[in-house]
């Protein structure tokens, strides 16, 4: 029986090294050293059951290599995962890892790329439960599949339809009714609406919503959003080239940011009673991740760097009831 006091999801100093590097010959011929790409960078979190945490962040933070490392589509570099009480990636690597997987299931970002275009609505939603062995009677599967069409707001009549008969929001509903085909526990949402229509994205959110209140569903949710963010997440992680800056509860993070780069983000954000006010955008670009800034990585942006910043790396440590990796916090 799980522990249901202890959190379900614990990621501990998570890391993904990609090597980038051209063929060897030419690194020969030309003299060049291997190139490694530190996507993400000892990244630690955890989430309590029927719970929230949103992962937020430039392109390129890493954010996506998160959600593909603890669905097991990545083996970590470095660190672990724990999933209720178990070590996921050994499970991930075992005769387990169909039951892991039954647990744990992900929402991908682009519903039109991620649905088989020759297959049915039955075929995709159905194939998990065949797959799984979960249900193979031809009827149950058909009873089942109109069961989770109907659940996620679409109609049994869809069955027989293809994927190019729906727009955006109908086929991320679609990719939301596969994913909870095998009654998954852990959903991973990686920037499920950032495809869709802004009318659409908050239709698919209340529905996600919804069925996680219905079935006590934990996500892990991936957003540069941060309007979507506030309407869905319980914690929120800051992420910048590969590592968390800051971790807090929604309200905390939101009222009272502490890092920079979050107050950065949170400024750029346009705001309905400060209609007059003068917006801050986002200042500076993003480094190369191949060639990262030495000290804090955040420091060639900072408004507040000092000589300390540039040298040395900051701890991820406890602050006021958050986590942050800042030396000027506080």
């Amino acid at each position: 029986m799980s522990d249901t006091t202890q959190p379900l999801v614990v990621a501990h100093d998570l890391a993904k090294t990609f090597d980038v590097s051209a063929p060897w010959l030419n690194r020969v011929l030309e003299g060049k050293p291997r190139q490694l790409l530190h996507a993400v960078d000892g990244v630690s979190f955890e989430i309590q059951r029927g719970q929230t945490l949103a992962l937020v962040g430039e392109s390129g933070c890493g954010k996506s290599t998160v959600a593909r490392l603890l669905v097991g589509l990545y083996e970590p570099t470095r660190g672990g995962l724990t999933f209720d009480g178990q070590d996921a990636h050994a499970a991930f690597q075992s005769p387990q890892a169909k039951a892991m997987r039954q647990r744990i299931q992900m929402i991908f970002q682009d519903p039109y790329a991620s649905l088989n275009p020759r297959w049915t609505v039955e075929a995709i939603i159905g194939e998990p439960l065949h797959e799984h062995g979960l249900i193979q009677n031809p009827a149950e599967l058909q009873a089942r599949v109109a069961e989770l069409l109907e659940s996620v707001g679409l109609s049994a009549l869809d069955m027989p339809k293809y994927p190019h008969q729906f727009s955006g929001g109908q086929r991320q509903r679609i990719s939301i009714a596969r994913a909870l085909a095998t009654a998954p526990e852990f959903l991973v949402c990686d920037e499920p609406t950032s495809a869709l229509d802004v009318s659409v994205q908050a239709q698919v959110l209340n529905i996600m919503k919804d069925l996680q209140r219905e079935r006590g569903l934990t996500y892990l949710f991936i957003s540069h959003n941060l309007a979507v963010v506030r309407h869905v997440s319980d914690q929120v992680g800051v992420m910048y080239l590969g590592r968390l800056v800051e971790l807090a509860d929604k309200h905390s993070l939101f009222n009272n940011p502490q890092h920079p780069y979050t107050r950065m983000l949170l400024d750029a954000i346009p705001k309905m009673h400060d209609t007059g006010r003068a917006r801050t955008p986002v200042q500076g670009e993003v480094p190369n991740p191949l060639n990262p800034p030495t000290g804090c990585s955040f420091h060639p942006r900072c408004p507040q760097v000092t000589e300390r910043c540039k040298t040395e790396r900051p701890a991820w440590r406890q602050l006021k009831g958050i986590q942050i990796a800042c030396h000027e916090a506080g």
